[in-house]
């Protein structure tokens, strides 16, 4: 028997330990690649979370090799990061990593001050992988609106059935 309060069993939360996986830390780094890929650019949380789709699934995009494992239903990842990508950016923000930026048409972001040193800190395969995948993001979609980008996530979705599809697609009219 587990004694101690800290350790999950069964459906119960970790309370002193994080959560590695999905976490705002991790989505948050992964937001200063996308933004160093694209530098000087500024992007809009919209297009950062297509761009954070397609970099770990860029296979799914006609891409190279996906980075993290295509998953079924993979496409409602799309649609349930957003609030976690927002504590990321946030997170990465009051560090100097991203620049947040008050332009007329919203809320965009830029690689800040210090997101180079923190990607030179960072090793390993999966860092090397990342910033690839973020390269040919950069090259494919970074020059497309937040609009294009739904247009065409929207038609590749179809590919993957009702993978890409919202419960607010199915609305009464």
């Amino acid at each position: 028997m587990n004694n101690n309060p800290d350790i999950s069993i069964g459906s119960r939360e970790m309370n002193n330990y994080p959560v590695p996986f999905n976490s705002p830390f991790e989505l948050g780094i992964r937001m200063v690649f996308i933004l160093m890929s694209v530098y000087p650019r500024t992007l809009d949380l919209q297009q950062l979370l297509f761009l954070d789709y397609a970099a770990i699934y860029s296979s799914d995009l006609d891409g190279p090799e996906s980075l993290h494992t295509p998953v079924p239903l993979r496409g409602a990842e799309y649609t349930t990061r957003r609030t976690i990508i927002e504590q990321g950016l946030y997170m990465m923000s009051v560090r100097r990593f991203i620049d947040v930026k008050f332009c007329n048409s919203g809320i965009e972001y830029q690689a800040g001050e210090n997101a180079a040193a923190m990607m030179g800190i960072i090793g390993g395969t999966y860092s090397l992988k990342l910033k690839e995948r973020c390269r040919w993001v950069a090259e494919k979609l970074a020059d497309k609106s937040a609009i294009e980008l739904q247009k065409m996530f929207t038609h590749v979705g179809h590919r993957w059935g009702v993978e890409f599809v919202s419960p607010s697609d199915f609305s009464e009219e």
